[in-house]
């Protein structure tokens, strides 16, 4: 994946290969790439792709560039393996405190221990807003702030890697953890793997992913305006936890659980998605996610070492204990499913 490959290429490609055919990932890394800060995503009901500014270095001044194609996940054919590699796949649960954990509470316990030992300086990861659940991407430095914000829906779209400039080339992090689903862990993978010179920064502040098991994201207008506040009075403020697995799955503080069928929200669920085939993030560092794993804990696949290490870390200062009981049939089947989206050639 070098400057070779992106000879010639700049957004306008960008844009009719990807964002005019609806294959657009809407994970924001031409956003963090654009050295021009030309691209940008327009929040709301149609933000299915970025939208460029009208101005691009290699376009009207004739530079070479290519950061934006370079970075872009859906230039390249869909993964198909099942799991990919790894080193082991644990079952893991927080042992410290999480107030709003999903399952398991792992991926918080992983990150605070990286930051409380020095691992990591910077998370760039998904907050949201406590009174609407509106979510936004953010750079997290301290573990306070981060179990605070434990819990985060990843259901909803974000142009996640969008905040990844600020990390890098604004406040000029060095360890920086990237937390995200699959399509934001292959951009990064992809910032981490290019020889082009405008993504060194990126390649070299990166020192961990964590990937999230997805099957789809939902846009937040769409399902939290339309589907939960119109057309069943659910108020935002009530929902506690939020989880899908073949289906959508709302806890409210009564208690109540609400189900409503993927088929029902299928309009609410970002284009792009549908031809996504990754569910475990294969190009994390540790993949994360509830399937597979007993309530109460979180199925982590330890793919690389430095995986290894952040996991051993969080171990050995006692703030995750982790167990070999993964039930890898049902992350099997799920992720099989998902790969039966490979569009035909």
């Amino acid at each position: 994946m070098g400057v070779i490959t992106m000879a010639g290429k700049n957004y306008l490609d960008l844009k009719a290969e990807i964002w005019d055919t609806g294959k657009c990932a809407a994970c924001g890394a031409c956003v963090a790439v654009c050295p021009a800060d030309a691209i940008y995503f327009e929040i709301g009901r149609d933000s299915t792709s970025p939208l460029n500014s009208g101005y691009c270095k290699d376009v009207n001044d004739g530079v070479p560039c290519g950061a934006c194609y370079a970075v872009c996940p859906r230039i390249d054919k869909a993964p198909s393996e099942v799991l990919g590699d790894y080193i082991d796949i644990v079952s893991a649960k927080a042992e410290m405190e999480v107030p709003k954990k999903q399952s398991g509470g792992a991926v918080t316990a992983i990150l605070t221990n990286a930051l409380d030992e020095g691992m990591i300086d910077a998370v760039v990861t998904v907050v949201e807003d406590p009174w609407t659940l509106r979510p936004s991407s953010a750079v997290i430095t301290s573990s306070e702030v981060l179990v605070h914000q434990a819990g985060s829906r990843y259901n909803w779209w974000v142009p996640l890697v969008a905040s990844l400039k600020e990390a890098v080339m604004k406040r000029k992090f060095t360890n920086i953890a990237v937390v995200g689903v699959p399509c934001v862990v292959q951009a990064v993978e992809k910032m981490r793997e290019s020889d082009l010179d405008l993504l060194r920064p990126f390649r070299k502040y990166i020192r961990f992913v964590m990937g999230l098991f997805c099957t789809e994201t939902f846009d937040y207008e769409k399902l939290v305006q339309d589907k939960l506040i119109a057309e069943r009075q659910i108020d935002p403020l009530d929902i506690i936890h939020f989880d899908v697995k073949g289906k959508l799955e709302i806890t409210l503080k009564d208690g109540n659980m609400t189900i409503i069928s993927l088929k029902d929200v299928e309009d609410c669920v970002r284009p792009g998605c549908n031809i996504c085939t990754d569910l475990t993030a294969l190009d994390a560092d540790v993949s994360a996610g509830s399937i597979g794993s007993d309530k109460g804990y979180t199925t982590l696949i330890i793919r690389s070492a430095v995986g290894k290490q952040f996991i051993e870390s969080a171990v050995d200062n006692g703030k995750l204990s982790i167990e070999n009981d993964v039930n890898l049939e049902s992350v099997e089947k799920l992720s099989k499913k998902k790969l039966g989206r490979m569009p035909e050639e």
